[in-house]
């Protein structure tokens, strides 16, 4: 896996995620209308003394939805349980559904990875704020009818295609993260080097920005690997050199491509002829699982138009084959 798309970070590591991600809405940094539609909700939610309405977001990795879902709850001044898709079962909906109190976020991470079993459960509790549990089964089965308090799930997504219709259709408002411009992730490593006190040269945060791919989470990523480079080699400070060395340590080109990413588009280039190749031919090739590929590297590479989706496989287009080569000639990050 990339070291810096999807690691396993250590607790403080973790830590230091979590006091880099604002708190209110009026820090949050970029998705203007996504902002502004947000604010008028919570406003008038909490002008109503009403749960917010269901919310879904959807988008890449690392573009803010765990932190805007934190949001919701700190602006709401209620309580939040954050739980995964994926280990949601059905036996578990109700100790989740009745541990909530009146106006709480439930956050569901990986939405669309629920169980159907689960997700069946949950469109009375969105719907009517009820949970029907069924006893026995045949002639014999019972169901027994609990209310539940008003709540607010938000549902966090990289694939929205995935969700079911009657699960997407019970969200009163959804909403799509793009990508950041290189200005806003500027202003978010100038930002988070504040928070982590470390001086760092405007040259240097724009450096960071614009090799982030767009991501925020990429962007506080690689200024803490910069700032461990900055305090074992030199005084501490993030000047621009300090940037630079440390990003070819780390195999960052200047689109924010890594070692990973240049690989999955050689190995088409070299391999496969340019394509089309499938996505488990290629996997195999990469060792990596077709849904990292597909979830975690793809969607960059597609952004910048090296890489084409065909119904017969990957392809790597003519911009693709040109930065390989001038990453070949200019750097030798291979």
């Amino acid at each position: 896996m990339s070291q810096f798309l999807a690691p396993a970070l250590r607790p403080e590591e973790e830590e230091a995620e979590r006091s880099l991600r604002p708190r209110r809405l009026d820090d949050f940094i970029g998705q203007e209308r996504v902002k502004e539609q947000l604010h008028i909700s919570l406003d008038a939610a909490k002008a109503r003394g009403e749960a917010l309405d269901h919310v879904l977001l959807a988008g890449p990795p690392g573009l803010g939805k765990t932190t805007l879902a934190q949001i919701v709850r700190e602006e709401l001044g209620v309580g939040l349980r954050t739980v995964a898709g994926p280990a949601l079962e059905k036996k578990d909906i109700a100790a989740v559904l009745t541990a909530l109190e009146p106006r709480d976020v439930l956050f569901v991470d990986e939405i669309h990875r629920l169980a159907r079993a689960a997700e069946e459960i949950l469109y009375p509790a969105l719907e009517d704020f009820r949970l029907d549990i069924v006893f026995g089964q045949g002639a014999a089965a019972r169901t027994l009818t609990l209310d539940l308090p008003p709540f607010t799930l938000v549902g966090a997504t990289t694939r929205t295609g995935l969700l079911t219709t009657p699960l997407r259709d019970r969200f009163g408002m959804t909403f799509r993260l793009g990508y950041y411009d290189p200005g806003q992730l500027t202003t978010i490593v100038r930002r988070s080097a504040g928070i982590l006190a470390v001086e760092i040269a405007d040259d240097a945060a724009e450096e960071i920005a614009s090799r982030s791919r767009g991501t925020p989470r990429i962007a506080n990523r690689i200024l803490r690997r910069v700032r461990d480079v900055a305090e074992v080699r030199h005084s501490g400070a993030i000047t621009t050199d300090v940037a630079q060395e440390a990003l070819d340590l780390l195999e960052v080109d200047e689109r924010g491509l890594e070692r990973i990413d240049r690989e999955l588009l050689d190995s088409i280039a070299s391999k496969f002829g340019g394509g089309p190749v499938g996505l488990s031919t290629l996997a195999v090739a990469l060792g990596e699982e077709p849904d990292t590929i597909e979830d975690v590297y793809e969607p960059y590479l597609l952004q910048l138009g090296f890489l084409q989706r065909t119904p017969r496989g990957r392809v790597i287009t003519d911009l693709g084959r040109e930065h390989l080569g001038t990453v070949r000639d200019e750097a030798s990050l291979f």
